[in-house]
């Protein structure tokens, strides 16, 4: 999971990902309505309380996913798997904050990410579960819009003060369009309500931390 592509080909990234699951998904079939179906014939719109052992009734465990009950599809599941080694990697950049950062709104912003998206992970995670899937999707992080390559994370814990501050805004901007850009393809193509509006939060979130790290930057 941790090693991974540079920013600069993060659309490209993005875009050679969803490839591929197209052909992993056209490998399982499609029903004569599009609805794409696993083997065995099981829809991939599928309902997370289909049984009593889904619901948030059953157990503690089904309770925490509860509100990602009811249908969902492979671009649900797919939003969920790439997000959360994004999401990993975004509170792995905010812990190399403390003892280098330096500028106070470099810091607050280090803060609303990992008060945001450490919960947003649990969330994810607990949606997969309940849903009878995998956490990852097998490409450890390989080829999604704007992760970080392990020289990337180097560089940035090599440098302090303003350099850091600077080096920070830079890859977390590159680091939010990517994950802006995941979200909106589930904006498109999901289908679990709970799943979607994660996704309106991550795009209206880190558009707007984009907006303030680009400020430091003009400041910096």
């Amino acid at each position: 999971m941790r090693a991974f592509t540079h920013r600069t080909a993060r659309k490209i990234a993005l875009v050679g990902a969803a490839t591929a699951t197209g052909l992993l998904l056209s490998a399982c079939g499609t029903d004569d309505a599009g609805n794409t179906t696993h083997h065995g014939g099981a829809s991939a719109d599928t309902s997370a309380s289909a049984s009593p052992s889904t619901s948030a009734a059953a157990s503690p465990t089904a309770s925490v996913a509860g509100a990602a009950a009811g249908a969902f599809n492979d671009a649900d599941v797919m939003f969920a798997q790439m997000m959360i080694p994004h999401h990993e990697q975004a509170l792995e950049m905010a812990e190399l904050a403390d003892g280098r950062a330096k500028d106070a709104e470099v810091k607050k912003l280090v803060a609303a990410i990992e008060q945001a998206q450490d919960p947003e992970i649990r969330k994810m995670k607990a949606w997969l579960k309940g849903w009878g899937k995998p956490e990852s999707a097998g490409h450890g992080g390989h080829g999604m819009a704007g992760m970080m390559s392990e020289q990337d994370m180097k560089d940035l814990a090599a440098v302090k003060g303003k350099a850091f501050d600077r080096k920070f805004a830079e890859l977390m901007i590159a680091h939010h369009e990517g994950a802006v850009e995941m979200a909106e393809v589930e904006q498109r193509n999901g289908r679990n309500a709970a799943a979607k509006a994660l996704a309106d939060d991550v795009v209206r979130t880190q558009s707007t931390e984009i907006t303030a790290l680009r400020k430091v930057l003009d400041r910096l």
